[in-house]
């Protein structure tokens, strides 16, 4: 739970928590890898009393009642330490469920359409009169819902970075931006995967999006930069007079691991395996490949009661982990050393390092999973506050890689708070599926040399992947990329509004750092689907949005800059290399000609 929040349910009763009534494990679930030592404690399990767990027996208008009382609290706590998550066990249900800062809606049944919802699961804006620009941090998996014409004619998914829906199925259609929003209807960014939308997605303000193995009606419209990986129902157009980027198929992935509960009330965890070259959603046509985890090996944390020394005996016993809602002060790293390890956290669940270390460091071993936590910068200085892999080697984890979900990393935004990088990717084959590395441009503890940071993301491992990169604001280079064979389907990025003069932003005789910087070792890399944008306090220049080798297996596909109304006599000269037009107050956007 959060300390905050005094472990009450927000409407002042009893809290909800996930108890089941037995901890045994779903039929068919296997066994830790390896073995290991970790005995789940007796009982069921214990998910704390910021996770609201509703079946259809609890009424309609009960469950709305608790629901509409947590979207108050929420709505509008863009930098508190409340964290939320709902589970639904599968049946029908006729709600509004709309989503604030640091939300998550689960489903538990084994499909999508096993938890129906008639009326909405939403994101709104009314908040900031209309303004998605910072509908940041809540996340929707796992569920059906069918829009109810008295709330909206489609579900409304107003959203901005650090936001994903997951294995959703919206039986209609769903709008990126918010309707009634009137003239600042702005959203900025968002993320949809393993999801069906029967009906039409309208993209409408959304300035950027990326949607993968998708299957759509239709799409309409697009303002910059969208990406359609490994869909089913793409929209048609081409590059650049239509805003659009196509990659078919999705080369490799493999899906987010997600919450399920039987018919005796049994919790697992189900984590899909790697699937090459896939089209469309995985669960439309029957299960695919994956593990079920009991619930009974994941340590099930508590953010007022574990430290990383318990959280680290548990991981170092053979257990998986479940962050339950909440902000937790770590006084070292957590370290991951077992191949197949689950870390997984629910209502955003928050880890801070307090003592100048990572938060997670995870070994150079297969098939780790990290998902759904925000990184928060502490008040030292940590190297890096996610790093996979403590040193470079030749070891290939192509065929069981290591996967990043959901993850947000923050610097300075609650707090004032250092960190050289966000995450350091030393390990090869790395799978980034939605990420979104901020130094904090608003909130508290905000300034160039306040929230300190050099680097959003560094790779030096070879063959990474990225789906869905948002990376803004660093003082330096947002993206360091290092390692060779990477991937990039879809990048959007800012760059920092705060530089306070070009002295101060000057480095080997260029002006400013560009977005992303590939080395000059680089022989492979592929990037498709880029936005660098700059909104400058102060008549700086950046150079170049990227800097890259200039071999034949180095590829940019459909870069656009853009620049917003701010300080004249700024501007980003080129897009890439010396070449592509400048955006400055006499021409606002530029784009590669492919």
């Amino acid at each position: 739970m959060d300390g905050a929040d005094g472990g009450t349910s927000p409407d002042g009763a009893s809290p909800t928590t996930g108890e089941s009534p037995d901890g045994g494990g779903a039929p068919g679930a296997v066994t830790l890898p390896g073995g290991g030592g970790y005995t789940a404690p007796p009982g069921p399990p214990d998910f704390g009393p910021n996770v609201l767990v509703f079946d259809p027996s609890m009424g309609n208008a009960a469950i709305q009642s608790k629901i509409d009382a947590v979207f108050k609290g929420q709505e509008t706590n863009q930098f508190g330490a409340q964290r939320y998550a709902y589970f639904f066990k599968p049946g029908s249900y006729s709600l509004d469920v709309q989503l604030g800062f640091y939300m998550e809606v689960l489903g538990l049944g084994a499909a999508p359409d096993d938890v129906s919802i008639t009326g909405a699961v939403r994101s709104m804006a009314k908040w900031d009169q209309g303004n998605a620009t910072q509908n940041f941090w809540r996340l929707s998996e796992n569920l059906a819902v069918t829009p109810s014409a008295s709330i909206n004619s489609a579900n409304v998914w107003a959203v901005s970075q650090a936001t994903a829906l997951r294995r959703f199925h919206v039986k209609g259609g769903t709008n990126l931006f918010d309707p009634e929003g009137g003239p600042n209807d702005w959203a900025s960014g968002g993320f949809i995967a393993d999801s069906k939308v029967d009906g039409t997605v309208v993209s409408g303000s959304q300035q950027q999006f990326l949607t993968r193995n998708v299957t759509m009606g239709k799409w309409s419209g697009g303002v910059w930069n969208m990406v359609f990986v490994g869909n089913r129902g793409n929209p048609t157009g081409a590059w650049p007079a239509s805003p659009y980027t196509f990659v078919d198929p999705t080369p490799a992935i493999r899906e987010k691991p997600y919450l399920t509960v039987d018919g005796s009330g049994a919790y697992a965890v189900v984590a899909p395996t790697l699937a090459q070259a896939t089209q469309g959603t995985t669960w439309e046509s029957g299960t695919a490949p994956s593990t079920t985890i009991p619930i009974d090996q994941f340590y099930i944390a508590h953010a007022d009661k574990d430290s990383a020394d318990t959280l680290n005996a548990a991981l170092a016993a053979g257990a998986n982990l479940i962050l339950t809602p909440g902000v937790y002060h770590l006084a070292s790293a957590i370290q991951v050393s077992r191949a197949g390890t689950v870390v997984l956290g629910l209502g955003l669940a928050t880890l801070v390092p307090d003592q100048g270390t990572a938060a997670i460091a995870v070994a150079d071993v297969d098939s780790v999973t990290i998902a759904g936590i925000l990184f928060d910068a502490g008040a030292k200085e940590s190297p890096t506050l996610l790093e996979l892999g403590g040193a470079v080697t030749a070891t290939s984890h192509a065929l069981s890689p290591t996967a990043l979900f959901d993850i947000s990393c923050r610097v300075g935004g609650a707090a004032a708070g250092l960190a050289t990088s966000c995450v350091t990717i030393n390990s090869s084959d790395v799978i980034v599926d939605n990420a979104w590395l901020w130094r904090a441009d608003h909130g508290n503890g905000v300034g160039w040399d306040v929230n300190r940071a050099q680097n959003g993301l560094v790779v030096n491992g070879a063959n990474v992947s990225a789906y869905g990169l948002f990376v803004e604001h660093f003082e330096q280079y947002q993206t360091l990329w290092n390692g060779d064979g990477g991937k990039i389907y879809f990048y959007q990025s800012e760059i920092p509004y705060d530089v306070p003069s070009q002295a101060r932003w000057t480095h080997d005789g260029e002006n400013g750092y560009a977005s992303i910087k590939v080395g000059v070792s680089v022989t492979h890399f592929d990037a498709r689907g880029l936005g660098i944008y700059c909104y400058f306090d102060n008549p700086v220049v950046l150079d170049n949005a990227i800097e890259s080798p200039t071999g034949a297996g180095v590829t940019f596909q459909h870069v656009v800059t853009e620049w917003f109304k701010n300080a004249a006599g700024s501007a980003i000269d080129h897009i890439i290399n010396g070449t592509g037009a400048a955006v400055n107050s006499s021409n606002a956007g530029a784009t590669t000609p492919n």
